[in-house]
């Protein structure tokens, strides 16, 4: 399968882009979103204050579920304390890819 440009596929890892809002009401994905510079990220959510790492586990484990991977196989490679993040995800790449792209964009 063909990641789409969104996603950066590695060697049993990929790669893509999360705008976190903290304290935003509920832990969901709400979907991929083109920012002002022509780049994609995904926009989550999660209920949690960014106090101690606590935004930053509950996106990994809100992703870890979307993916089906255990959240032992998330990281935050950049952007820890920023809002837009890079994250890895560890696993099966076709599979990863294929469950990324499936989210849809948002309007």
């Amino acid at each position: 399968m063909s990641a789409p440009a969104r996603i950066i596929v590695g060697a049993e890892q990929v790669s893509f882009r999360v705008r976190l809002t903290p304290r935003g009401g509920a832990d969901r994905v709400e979907g991929w979103q083109r920012s002002a510079d022509d780049t994609w990220h995904l926009k989550a959510r999660v209920s949690v204050p960014p106090e101690e790492g606590k935004a930053n586990a509950s996106l990994l484990a809100l992703l870890a579920r979307e993916l089906h991977i255990p959240k032992s196989s998330m990281s935050i490679s950049s952007g820890a304390t920023a809002r837009l993040k890079t994250i890895v995800a560890i696993g099966n790449t076709n599979a990863l890819v294929a469950r990324l792209a499936a989210i849809g964009e948002l309007k």
